[in-house]
């Protein structure tokens, strides 16, 4: 029970603090005491962060040494940046089918690429960010080398903080259950976990399209 009201008023106390962040950075903006370039390095924060996590929970967390996760950024970044600038769709629904198109890419990659292990898993997964870029900067139709120019700006604060925060909790819940425990254990010994039952290619692939 003293557990419970302990975790209870952590959460408290963490809600109280992020919705102070959210409020202080908030009205900051609306007064102008953060610049637009101030902005900007705001927003490629909470980009980064998203990316750091994800990439904590395969390379941190499950322990395999996967080297293409820019990979499935761009593919994330170009579906959503095309269903906005080229076929005029809503910021919401391109922000998830951007998150949709990476999980699919991250389970269709790592079906076959997860079997290997160590220095092999890096080479594959290393060429697979590599096919992503040298396929992207020869299609005409999303700028090519250039990338896509023009693209219009509707990410603000209020979806950036949203997206930041609920990465970090779906995370940090997902590695408190028993699907993340049976990811340290990968991580721990692969061998041994396979001998106590894990399914250690599934946990793999569920980390990795996460």
């Amino acid at each position: 029970m003293d557990m419970l009201r302990r975790r209870l008023a952590l959460n408290v106390v963490i809600a109280i603090i992020l919705a102070a962040v959210y409020f202080g950075v908030s009205l900051s903006i609306r007064l102008g005491l953060i610049s637009p370039f101030q902005q900007l390095n705001l927003y490629l924060m909470g980009i980064n962060i998203i990316l750091a996590v994800s990439l904590n929970l395969i390379v941190g967390f499950t322990g395999q040494l996967a080297l293409g996760h820019a990979g499935f950024m761009a593919v994330g970044a170009y579906v959503s940046g095309i269903l906005t600038m080229k076929l005029g769709q809503p910021f919401l629904l391109a922000t998830l089918a951007g998150a949709l198109a990476a999980g699919v890419m991250g389970i269709v990659i790592g079906l076959p690429t997860l079997r290997l292990r160590g220095d092999y898993l890096a080479i594959a997964t290393l060429g697979f960010g590599e096919i992503v870029r040298g396929v992207l900067i020869n299609i005409d139709y999303v700028g090519g080398a250039a990338g896509l120019i023009g693209i219009p700006q509707y990410c603000n604060w209020t979806w950036l903080f949203i997206w930041t925060v609920v990465t970090v909790y779906v995370i940090k819940n997902f590695v408190n259950s028993s699907h993340g425990r049976a990811c340290v254990a990968i991580r721990e010994d692969e061998i041994a976990a396979e001998a106590m039952g894990i399914n250690t290619t599934k946990y793999k692939v569920i980390s990795f399209s996460m």
